[in-house]
């Protein structure tokens, strides 16, 4: 029963700062309301595309709104360029978009970004009008979308499964040393060679595809989401040594508490940029 206990709790934990992670990262779609018309919207503004241009929608079917979005390449000195919106009907012909993701076909306000090299970065903003009335989206601070390479779903999602695991696994081990359960010792074992497939192998898999770099972290860059891996992979090295003989088990607990800590930063945190400038992409 308590082993059952502490399963439950371990999922839950794992959930919350999975969660928490993506929810809070700077490629999360951004929520933003605006009201025109008499009529209040909310919107979710794309923050990061692959490769191709983006498509930014607004939930608007009035005709008699007017959209106009402004762009220009974070970080450089030119002009916005402007986009008009056009009502555009959306279709998503593929069966698992709308049973998996709950995609349904619309029509909606939308314009176009164009598409920009490997980390690339836009900022934009959105201004809407109706019968002499203004409003505007993301005006004061503007919205900044990163561009990518496409990952493929073979190297995508074995990593978020793999990290997810680790996590969860990181979590129980935990747990179960803290409540001096033996079976600590196994998962911890689970925990170190799951985190060094994901992060270690699918994970410099996933960055090359999308960035065109196998590992931006220390020492060669200072990109968060790498070194968020590679501080975690620390502490279950050290962790190992808390399973050997009689067991430390309060080395578990410490690598345990401090994967949770390091997995709840925000998801891309200081993540690639191109500097359009040089054409050299930074990190950190």
């Amino acid at each position: 029963m308590k082993k059952t206990l502490l399963w439950i709790v371990a999922v839950v934990i794992t959930l919350s700062a999975a969660i928490y992670q993506r929810t809070t990262g700077p490629t999360y779609p951004r929520s933003e309301k605006v009201t025109i018309g008499g009529t209040t919207y909310k919107c979710e503004l794309i923050r990061t595309n692959g490769a191709r241009d983006a498509r930014v929608k607004l939930p608007i079917k009035d005709t008699t709104v007017h959209g106009v979005l402004f762009y220009k390449k974070l970080g450089m000195v030119e002009e916005y360029v402007r986009v008009d919106f056009k009502m555009t009907d959306i279709k998503y012909p593929a069966s698992f978009m709308m049973k998996l993701l709950g995609k349904k076909d619309e029509t909606v306000m939308a314009a176009t970004l164009p598409q920009q090299p490997p980390a690339g970065k836009l900022e934009y903003y959105i201004e809407l009008s109706k019968d002499g009335q203004f409003a505007g989206l993301a005006k004061d601070k503007h919205c900044v979308i990163r561009f990518k390479g496409d990952v493929p779903a073979g190297v995508l999602i074995p990593h978020i499964i793999l990290m997810f695991s680790a996590m969860l696994f990181a979590t129980i081990a935990g747990l179960f040393a803290a409540f001096k359960e033996e079976r600590y010792r196994r998962y911890t074992m689970w925990t170190f060679v799951i985190l060094f497939i994901g992060g270690f192998i699918f994970g410099p898999w996933v960055q090359w595809y999308a960035f065109g770099d196998w590992w931006t972290g220390i020492p060669f860059g200072f990109d968060l989401t790498d070194n968020k891996t590679l501080f975690a992979f620390v502490f279950w090295i050290a962790a190992l040594f808390g399973i050997k003989g009689k067991g430390r088990p309060w080395l578990i607990i410490l690598a345990a508490l401090m994967t949770l800590v390091i997995f709840s930063i925000p998801h891309s945190l200081f993540g690639s940029t191109l500097d359009y400038a040089s054409g050299a992409v930074k990190q950190g």
